[in-house]
């Protein structure tokens, strides 16, 4: 599907024209820079980057592409042909590519990929490699960007949804929850770089029922994640960054309707198995940025609900938890 506008001047600010929808679009023309990270995923890649080059705004937008190195010669194959294809892309108004040497793993990629650019133009949106995107997203992502850049109650953005039975109370297009997302996300410089990434409080945070019953709010599974970062069984720069969200109080912005369709739950990722419980319609038309957005108690239950851990995984996490607490971990 091909989309196509240009721009008008109006004063200080631009319009985004759209003939074919009449839809037009009020925003600074100083576009957020997208950067995808990308490791040995060839097919996966190739369909992100066509999302995004048919997606409204890409043309007028700088890419940065990260590609990981390779763990061994199991994955040199598919590293060097997604790397082929990434220097054929077209379609952006800049294209960076950056070839890691080495193997980082994505929580040390994406940490060093988004502080090189984030301290240059101030504010990002990410996308990895398993993501489709409505070809409304980069519209709905700078506009959200500029809207919350001020807010002290906004720690980033989120482009994807679960699918909610209750949106009809949603007076917007837009809602708060105390959960990041990491499909399809945005943040700006003084949120990010206020992220502790060691999470030096961690051992007072697991000893405390309280926190965790507060950091749970956005999900039973949040503290396990946690646990297990500290405990060196999974590498997640995502559970920090909520947890950073968490300690200060801030919330996520969501759409109403999914922007993001991810097809990386395949089997084919390294951190998501395969499932269809994330599965949910991408929506095609633009959802506006809101001054008025706020949280809703129907909709944090249903979000909480979404991402509740079965019984059984509860109590495992929980033998960890006191595991790790009798063990006097420091």
């Amino acid at each position: 599907m091909k989309f196509h506008h240009f721009w008008r001047q109006k004063g200080t600010a631009f319009m985004l024209v759209h003939p074919e929808h009449h839809y037009f679009c009020i925003m600074d023309k100083r576009l957020a820079p997208i950067v995808v990270f990308c490791y040995n995923r060839p097919i996966h890649i190739k369909l992100t980057v066509q999302a995004l080059q048919n997606s409204l705004l890409a043309k007028d937008s700088d890419l940065f592409i990260f590609s990981d190195g390779y763990k061994d010669e199991n994955d040199k194959t598919d590293v060097e042909k997604v790397r082929n294809y990434i220097h054929s892309i077209k379609g952006f108004k800049k294209i960076s590519i950056i070839e890691r040497e080495f193997n980082y793993g994505l929580a040390n990629s994406v940490i060093k990929g988004v502080n090189s650019i984030i301290n240059k133009y101030g504010n990002v949106i990410v996308l990895e490699d398993d993501l489709l995107i409505s070809p409304f997203f980069l519209i709905y992502m700078n506009n959200c960007l500029k809207q919350y850049e001020d807010s002290n109650i906004i720690f980033s953005i989120s482009g994807y949804t679960p699918k909610l039975k209750n949106t009809n109370i949603i007076n917007n297009d837009v809602f708060l929850n105390y959960r990041t997302n990491s499909w399809g996300w945005a943040t700006w410089e003084n949120r990010w770089k206020s992220v502790d990434w060691e999470v030096k409080d961690f051992n007072s945070f697991i000893r405390s029922n309280k926190k965790i019953k507060d950091f749970n709010k956005g999900g039973t599974d949040l503290t396990p994640m946690l646990l297990k970062q500290n405990l060196g069984l999974i590498d997640s720069w995502a559970i920090r960054f909520s947890y950073a969200c968490f300690k200060q109080g801030k919330y996520c912005v969501y759409p109403k309707y999914t922007l993001i369709k991810n097809i990386g739950a395949d089997g084919s990722g390294t951190h998501l198995n395969n499932t269809h419980k994330f599965d949910n319609e991408m929506y095609m038309n633009n959802l506006k940025a809101s001054k008025d957005v706020k949280e809703y108690d129907r909709i944090n239950n249903e979000m909480y609900l979404f991402f509740k851990q079965k019984f059984y995984r509860r109590g495992y996490n929980f033998f960890w938890r006191i595991i790790y607490i009798l063990r006097g971990e420091k």
